[in-house]
This record gives C-alpha cells, structure tokens and sequence, in this order.
C-alpha cells in the first residue's frame, strides 16, 4: 500500500508501510511511527536519530524560496583555504559535507549517533573525496585537540559553545546554522507541539549569548526566513516523518522523555486546505545563522 492511497481512501484504517526508514502505522485517522522496540515506550534524543540513520531529503519533492541573502556553504567557501583543518558537527551522514565543503587539508565529521556515523562512512566510500574522517562524538563532551581547527561548521545541533571556542585556533571561524522556535509556526500553533514550541527563549538568541560568552568576536546572527512548497501530501508527510518538527524535542530542556510520535491527520488536512498553493503546500521555515570570529 503506498502513501497516496493510504489517505486518498478517507476512511478509518489500520494499516502500515514502510516510508523511509520508519515503519509507519495508520490507525482510525491519526498516524504515529514507533520509536522504540518496544511500542508506546517513550525514547530519548539519540534513539531518535538512530532510528533516522541519514539526513538525506532528496526523496522529498519540494520548492524552495529564500528571503534571507546568506548561505552557509557560500559563507564557508570565503574562509576555507586549501591548508584548513574543518570540524563539522552534527554531521548527520555527511551528506552535506561530501557534497558542499570545499577540499582542504583536512575535514572532520562527527555527530553523536553511531547510526549516523556508519551511514556517512558508507557515502563516503561512494563520493571518492579524500582527507576526511568521520567519527561519533557527543558535541557537549568533545575530544577534540584544542587550538587545532580553523573552521568549525554546525548544523541543525546542538553546541556548547565554550567547547568549540577552545578547538578553535586564534583567528579560526565559527559558522552555524540552526532551526528556530518559530519554524513551521502555524503548523505547531494547530497541533499545540511541536520542536521547541515550549521554550521560553527562541535558541537562535540562546546560542548568540553562549557565543558571545565565550570570547568570540564579530559575532553575527542572521535571521533566514524560507518558504517551502511541497508538491504532493506525501511530501509533506515524509518530512515530518524525517525531521522532529511535530515532537516535543525541546532546545532548553532534557530531551529523555519524548511523545509517541502520534499525529491527527484531521488537522493535517485541516493545515493542507487552509496551506496549498498553485505551487505546492506551503511552509514556513525559520532558521538562523551565526557567525563568529575566535
């Protein structure tokens, strides 16, 4: 059974597919993906993304319109030379990095789950790229050398930003990229949840402090509005599948207890009517990028 006819039908059933790498349950009108072997257990971060296994969206058909000029891989072409050393962090299963970083003399990703990790040694097998390294690492507990990277690159993670300082050598450059609190807003305001819905503060502004604390300088945070139209249902739906939009992961608190994952595709209908576009499903993201200078 494939997505399309699974909620073409409108009628209540209780079926399962697999889409991507979740086995997908559909039961009396809402969804809900298993988070753990054993169901309705909550999980906690990092079974999250070992149950992901990649961060490859290319299955998802989608458009995309930026409002915002800056561009992170662009940002990281100015200051990469073909001496720098790089960290990448949270590199997920380096798809982005085999695809977007700039030969150097030396390129480490690291992410902190092992799934992730075995998944971007198999892409990079596949790319051919040389001087690059991937191992697991938890980004609050970094073992890597002080003084040593010119350039450390962080994605969609979570940081500690007195850590990266020291790794940093003088005059090396931080470049972050982050999902704010406000992304997806009228989506999360509709299911009353969603990734950092609760937070106090947004984390873009949460970030910029610990990394003026640090010590860094020319500290720069740029706010990146997007527009995103997904061309079909089942696009949109991969996404939320893929990506912790609709969970209760929090940017400010522990993350060991999350939802079930269970989501209304009522209300998903409900946002799809009130969202389609002559060019897609509409919405609207909010991230933010952060540049600084150690």
């Amino acid at each position: 059974m494939s997505l399309k006819n699974l909620f073409m039908n409108g009628k209540k059933t209780k079926s399962k597919l697999f889409c991507g790498s979740f086995l997908l349950f559909v039961k009396g009108g809402s969804f809900y993906i298993p988070q753990t072997k054993k169901e309705g257990m909550n999980m906690n971060e990092l079974q999250y993304y070992e149950k992901i296994k990649d961060w490859d969206f290319s299955q998802i058909n989608y458009l995309s319109e930026s409002y915002t000029n800056w561009e992170l891989y662009d940002e990281l072409k100015k200051v990469v030379t073909k001496d720098s050393k790089v960290l990448d962090l949270g590199t997920g299963g380096g798809e982005k990095l085999l695809e977007f970083f700039p030969e150097c003399q030396e390129i480490l990703g690291t992410d902190y789950s092992p799934e992730m990790i075995k998944t971007a040694n198999k892409n990079l097998k596949k790319s051919g790229r040389k001087n690059i390294t991937f191992k697991t690492m938890d980004n609050l507990k970094m073992t890597t050398l002080e003084n040593y990277y010119d350039v450390v690159v962080a994605r969609h993670t979570v940081i500690d930003a007195n850590q990266i300082y020291k790794t940093l050598k003088k005059g090396g450059h931080l470049l972050l990229r982050g999902v704010d609190k406000l992304d997806c807003w009228s989506l999360k305001l509709l299911y009353g949840y969603g990734q950092c819905f609760n937070d106090e503060k947004p984390i873009s502004q949460i970030d910029y402090e610990a990394i003026l604390s640090a010590g860094f300088k020319k500290v720069e945070l740029i706010p990146i509005h997007i527009k995103e139209y997904f061309i079909t249902k089942e696009d949109l739906i991969a996404l939320l599948i893929k990506t912790p939009i609709l969970t209760d992961f929090s940017e400010t608190k522990n993350n060991s207890n999350l939802s079930n994952g269970i989501l209304d595709l009522s209300l998903l209908e409900k946002y799809i009517k009130e969202n389609t576009t002559e060019k897609g499903i509409l919405l609207i993201r909010r991230y933010y990028g952060i540049m600084a200078t150690k």
